[in-house]
């Protein structure tokens, strides 16, 4: 039987990529986001490649939808060998005492919350299943490191998924769940369209920013998620190579 891999915002970008690279690679996957519609498209992308896939329509969120999202994963495949915890969303880049407390909230609880609640099931059936074991990858994203101007609740909960996954890691040993974070600079994909027309720099000036193929992402991923449970990529960086984050600011 092949492995199984979950996807978070797999119906575009990063997650997508991925997703269509982790089953070219042989695992069978589960696609949760937002939205059916694209989770849909990338399915039927993956089963016309001859690979086998679910699509399940998720709030990350929301603890009761994350559970529902695990049960639909175990009853379809009865197994979950790889959790890619990839969704994720931002605020608006406005000076921090103008930013609405809506808005942190959203953010804390898709990045941060929704990671969790997802590790926290992802680690329940890696635990008891046979064999035991699996694999859990966080994107933690360059503002795991350092923020872009404007930006609080998205570099705080980048900044906290590390320790998420650190914590996992340690927890996970004595049953073989392993965990790693893939922290990513200026991939091309519908969301950093924008940084062709500039992006905020830490003097406040606008400038264009370069950005890589989406693809050494996914290739990433894949590699991560291929490794032996005994051997373990803790933190790896895959950035456009041009992109102003070493000496930002």
């Amino acid at each position: 039987m092949s492995k199984v891999a979950m996807v978070t915002g797999a119906g575009s970008g990063i997650g997508k990529a991925s997703a269509v690279a982790l089953a070219e690679a042989g695992y069978a996957l589960v696609l949760a986001g937002r939205r059916q519609e694209p989770l849909d498209t990338a399915a039927a992308e993956i089963e016309k490649a001859g690979g086998d896939a679910l699509a399940v329509a998720t709030d990350v969120g929301d603890p009761d939808s994350v559970e529902a999202l695990f049960k639909a994963c175990a009853d379809r495949f009865g197994r979950l060998d790889v959790l890619f915890n990839n969704a994720g969303t931002g605020s608006p880049a406005v000076p921090m005492d103008e930013l609405p407390i809506s808005e942190w909230q959203k953010v804390v609880n898709a990045n941060l919350n929704g990671a969790f609640y997802c590790t926290r099931e992802a680690f329940r059936m890696m635990r008891h299943q046979t064999p035991m074991g699996g694999r859990i990858i966080n994107n933690g994203s360059i503002s795991a490191y350092v923020p872009r101007p404007f930006s609080a609740p998205y570099t705080a909960t980048k900044h906290a998924i590390t320790g998420l996954t650190r914590s996992t890691s340690l927890d996970g040993r004595a049953y073989d769940i392993v965990c790693g974070q893939i922290d990513i600079g200026n991939a091309a994909t519908e969301m950093t369209e924008r940084m062709k027309g500039g992006v905020l720099q830490a003097d406040l000036s606008t400038k264009v920013e370069p950005r890589m193929d989406v693809a050494h992402v996914a290739n990433t991923v894949v590699h991560m998620a291929s490794l032996p449970l005994d051997a373990n990529i803790q933190f790896v960086t895959v950035m456009a190579t041009k992109m102003p984050y070493i000496g930002r600011g």
